[in-house]
């Protein structure tokens, strides 16, 4: 896995979003028929981007890593039981519980009650360890931002590989991030 926030919480985030960017660069430069790119001396081929996001996202986060655990609750055999999450943690009893009153379910040793299948947690640490400790929420808590890049991840890998993109419209529904020029003054008249 590639190390993108210094050894800090929630590394998985930053490589689902770099799996995605990869992967949809990849079919943005297959739908313009740009088959590689020049790195220095060296010409990259378009598959190596598409491997890149390959490794990093589907084979490192589901399990193909130095844990051999995924890292999405509820897919495969080993994945965490212990996730920093109220929907998780705190039984089904029918009774409205106020923030302090679920603290002491936070703080059990004990696996949650409920599985956030599909939910991706934060990740191991930079030396590829994972502790399944709910109080550790750096790396057992999922979080919007990392979920969204698995999402998109995924559906940027499993979808035409970039055939049908059209190079023209592939990013015209991205709002812009400045506001747009005024329109150009009429024209002058003497």
């Amino acid at each position: 896995m590639i190390e993108q926030n210094h050894g800090q919480g929630q590394p998985l985030q930053y490589v689902a979003n770099a799996a995605f960017l990869a992967s949809v660069f990849a079919d943005y430069m297959n739908a313009s028929d740009i088959p590689q790119w020049q790195c220095g001396p060296n010409f990259i081929p378009i598959s190596v981007l598409k491997d890149f996001a390959t490794s990093q996202k589907m084979n490192y986060i589901l399990g193909a890593n130095p844990m051999n655990m995924s890292y999405v609750v509820g897919h495969g055999a080993k994945f965490p039981k212990h996730v920093h999450h109220r929907g998780a943690s705190i039984p089904n009893d029918k009774t409205k519980y106020s923030c302090t009153g679920g603290w002491r379910w936070r703080d059990t040793r004990n696996p949650n009650p409920n599985t956030v299948t599909g939910a991706m947690v934060g990740g191991p640490d930079r030396f590829d360890n994972f502790k399944d400790v709910r109080t550790n929420y750096s790396y057992t808590e999922p979080t919007l931002a990392g979920n969204a890049g698995l999402v998109a991840a995924l559906v940027s890998l499993t979808t035409s590989g970039g055939i049908g993109v059209d190079k023209n419209t592939i990013f015209t529904a991205v709002p812009p991030l400045y506001p747009q020029s005024p329109p150009p003054p009429p024209p002058w008249k003497p």
